[in-house]
């Protein structure tokens, strides 16, 4: 299986094409329903990476996805700009998941 990625910049498409990731440079929220679903499609592809971007504006869209489909596995990724995320949102995640304060 293979990873595929889906970015809004091309900075981030450009490094991932140098690690050997194929992938598509989009901004709109159709374009990145097409590829979403373009990707979905190709059985080879067993991870889909996203700039976080898109999942901080079109969350209907990648939450939809990643509640109704088991394969292929999204990942946010962060960009150039760096993570959106809080510093310590790892911590945040497992204690909301699995009340562990750590």
């Amino acid at each position: 299986m293979k990873m595929y990625l889906i970015s809004d910049n091309v900075d981030t498409y450009t490094g991932m094409r140098l690690a050997g990731v194929d992938g598509v440079v989009v901004h709109e929220k159709q374009e990145l329903r097409d590829a979403l679903e373009t990707a979905m499609n190709d059985k080879s592809i067993g991870i889909i990476l996203l700039t976080e971007r898109f999942g901080r504006e079109f969350p209907d869209l990648i939450d939809e996805i990643k509640l109704k489909r088991k394969m292929p596995l999204l990942i946010e990724i962060p960009d150039r700009h760096g993570t959106g995320r809080k510093k310590d949102f790892i911590t945040s995640y497992v204690n909301e998941a699995i009340g562990l304060k750590l």
